[in-house]
């Protein structure tokens, strides 16, 4: 067991570097232990003009750190209605191109359905659901010796895929499902379609600059390179490509469950104590489906070896079972979800440990980067 005792003063060391040398404008940290709220860090602006500052009730939104979220969300329903992960998505969703494809592979990233043919726009959720039914998979399910066919990353497509199927099983969607049957028991201050009321609290993005050393990635050749599978993925659907749209009410308001999460990172982070089992409240069954790897490799889409729960990420091992990274802490059961530009949760279930870093002044990057990594590393410090 690798228990997290968590060094507060290195804690705090790496957060006040984040703002003196790496141009940290407004940030939040929040740890938990064992039900239990541990660190509480927050400072900056919330905009370049020096207007507000940031507080521990500033709301800021989080891009895809909402998907573990709205996994969440889809996890409970399905357990309501009776499913579980490795039944067949036809049986909610009759009209979904993959006819063997099950929850889980959908969720864990493999049923190769991260890029779209058919032009449709995030604003229009039955367009999409459209484009999904037409759509053949970016990458067969099965190799030919009927292995897995591999994972790949769907940043955009798969919330309209779980918002649709949220629908089908309430009637409702899954911004509201979400808010009705976990924000609202827990208490807590994070929703999936913003209501506005709240919009006066909500910080402003900037985007991060392109280093050298991102140039130079697969990742972001393969981003630059015209009609790539990687270029089309994250334009698929099109819409709410820059972070300027994502400083709209509209955006907080839509409720994308993919990315357009609004909340605190003590909101976060007390999902996450629920997720892991530090606070009771997901069954025993659910948060085996958070936990349980579903997907590992060499991602199509990310470029980089990743691995998935059912819509939760992990770190991703070697042949020798041990970690190639360390986004999520020591242990290898924890997992969690970066968003773009740097924000980082996730929960940690043999210690008994959530975290949750977000901020304003984005990096350009895929995973997380120094900023939350190195609050990561202070947190497993001893002593």
């Amino acid at each position: 067991m690798h228990e997290a005792a968590v060094n507060l003063a290195e804690l705090e060391r790496v957060f006040e570097k984040n703002f003196t040398e790496r141009g940290e404008l407004g940030a939040s940290v929040s740890v938990w232990k064992r039900g239990e709220e541990i660190v509480s860090l927050h400072r900056g602006w919330c905009e370049r003009q020096q207007e507000r500052p940031w507080t521990a009730e500033t709301l800021v939104p989080f891009y895809s750190c909402t998907k573990g979220l709205a996994a969440a969300t889809m996890l409970m329903v399905l357990e309501e209605q009776g499913l579980n992960p490795d039944d067949k998505v036809r049986a909610v969703w009759d009209q979904f191109p993959i006819e063997q494809g099950s929850f889980a592979q959908l969720m864990s990233h493999r049923l190769g359905l991260a890029a779209l043919d058919t032009a449709a726009t995030t604003w229009d959720h039955d367009e999409v659901i459209a484009a999904v039914e037409k759509q053949q998979p970016n990458w067969p399910l099965y190799d030919e010796s009927g292995g897995s066919g591999g994972h790949g990353y769907h940043p955009r497509v798969m919330g309209f895929m779980l918002d649709e199927l949220v629908r089908r099983m309430t009637g409702n969607t899954l911004g509201n499902v979400w808010r009705e049957k976990i924000a609202e028991p827990l208490g807590i201050e994070a929703w999936i379609g913003l209501p506005e009321s709240e919009f006066h609290r909500v910080a402003s993005l900037y985007p991060g600059k392109q280093s050298q050393a991102d140039v130079g990635s697969e990742f972001y050749k393969q981003l630059a390179t015209r009609d790539s599978l990687v270029q089309k993925a994250f334009a698929s659907p099109r819409g709410m490509q820059s972070v300027r749209e994502m400083n709209e009410p509209r955006a907080w308001q839509a409720g994308f469950p993919a990315m357009g999460g609004v909340g605190t990172a003590t909101a976060v982070a007390t999902f996450y104590q629920a997720a892991c089992g530090a606070i009771e409240f997901f069954s025993p069954q659910v948060r085996e489906w958070m936990e349980c790897t579903r997907s590992s490799g060499d991602d199509k889409i990310l470029c980089t070896p990743t691995a998935f729960s059912c819509g939760f990420q992990l770190d991703p091992l070697d042949s020798f079972g041990r970690k190639i990274r360390h986004h999520y802490g020591l242990s290898r059961r924890a997992f969690g979800h970066p968003g773009a530009g740097g924000s980082l949760a996730f929960g940690d279930p043999e210690n008994g440990l959530s975290f949750c870093y977000l901020m304003n002044q984005m990096e350009l990057c895929s995973l997380p980067k120094d900023k939350s990594l190195d609050l990561v590393k202070a947190i497993y410090l001893s002593q």
